[in-house]
């Protein structure tokens, strides 16, 4: 088995009070995902996954969609170094 990667994710357009947060943690946890997810002050959603190369394409499609409500205009997706410890499930994290 391959070691899992980390990405670090931000998503632009009507994310915040849209259930962005909480739709994101499901998401992650039906495909494996460990990390977490927060509101920003400027409006975006960050998101720090972790989790097998498959598993991390599957969210990152999955965060341009996003829930009903929102209406997603772009997913800035980078590399990120591994936590340490590794998260054990995804989290909503305080606002940043």
């Amino acid at each position: 088995m391959s070691p899992p990667l980390a990405r670090r994710l931000v998503i632009t357009g009507t994310v915040q009070g849209v259930w962005y947060r909480a739709s994101a943690a499901e998401a992650a946890a039906r495909l494996g995902i460990r990390g977490w997810v927060r509101n920003t002050a400027d409006g975006t959603v960050e998101a720090l996954a972790t989790g097998t190369e498959l598993a991390l394409e599957s969210f990152v499609a999955w965060c341009h969609q996003g829930p009903p409500k929102a209406k997603v205009t772009r997913v800035t997706v980078s590399e990120a170094p591994l936590p340490d410890p590794l998260p054990t499930g995804f989290t909503i994290a305080p606002d940043a």
